[in-house]
């Protein structure tokens, strides 16, 4: 192994750490409650984002995975494997398709945007009101939400969503200089 790659390994580590504290402490320090879920709107979605733009889908997956889950796990232990996998899911989705944008173009980063908070909204949908639920039967430990209550988050999950995309897209532009 050359000593340039253990050189960006070891870059991509500080990088990927240094985002996952980013979501951790975006995710725990602004916490406003969703009271039909017991789940809770917050902006650590930004920084899953912003790591999947700038750095592609291992980096953006490996922050959405770790970084709000460990958050979850102060204070809402139930939602860490919805959280792990969601936003997991997100930051690799978002890193692929940005990884596709060939010309510094806006297009792939802003669709990575949409399909991002399209699985953030969707993802927790799911758990919410199907896998939770399903998980609650043999293990009461998931029995926090059902149907009704997941469609309550739609509208606060969109909103988390849309806030951490534009927030995401300016850190994006900054670091990427892009021109028009």
């Amino acid at each position: 192994m050359s000593e340039t790659t253990d050189v960006k390994r070891m870059f991509n580590v500080g990088i990927a750490a240094a985002f996952i504290t980013l979501a951790f402490v975006g995710t725990l320090v602004i916490r406003i409650p969703i009271p039909a879920t017991g789940g809770y709107f917050n902006l650590g979605d930004t920084f899953v984002m912003a790591a999947a733009l700038l750095y592609g889908p291992i980096i953006g997956g490996l922050v959405g995975l770790i970084g709000p889950a460990m958050a979850d796990a102060v204070g809402f232990p139930s939602f860490i494997l919805a959280t792990a996998v969601v936003k997991g899911l997100e930051g690799a989705v978002i890193g692929f398709i940005a990884a596709q944008n060939k010309k510094d173009a806006l297009t792939y980063p802003l669709i990575a945007l949409v399909c991002g908070v399209i699985i953030l909204v969707a993802g927790y949908y799911i758990f919410e009101a199907v896998i939770y639920p399903l998980l609650a039967k043999s293990i009461p430990f998931f029995g926090v939400t059902d149907a009704k209550a997941a469609l309550a988050e739609i509208i606060p999950n969109l909103l988390q969503g849309v806030i951490s995309a534009v927030i995401a897209f300016g850190i994006w532009r900054i670091f990427k200089g892009l021109k028009k």
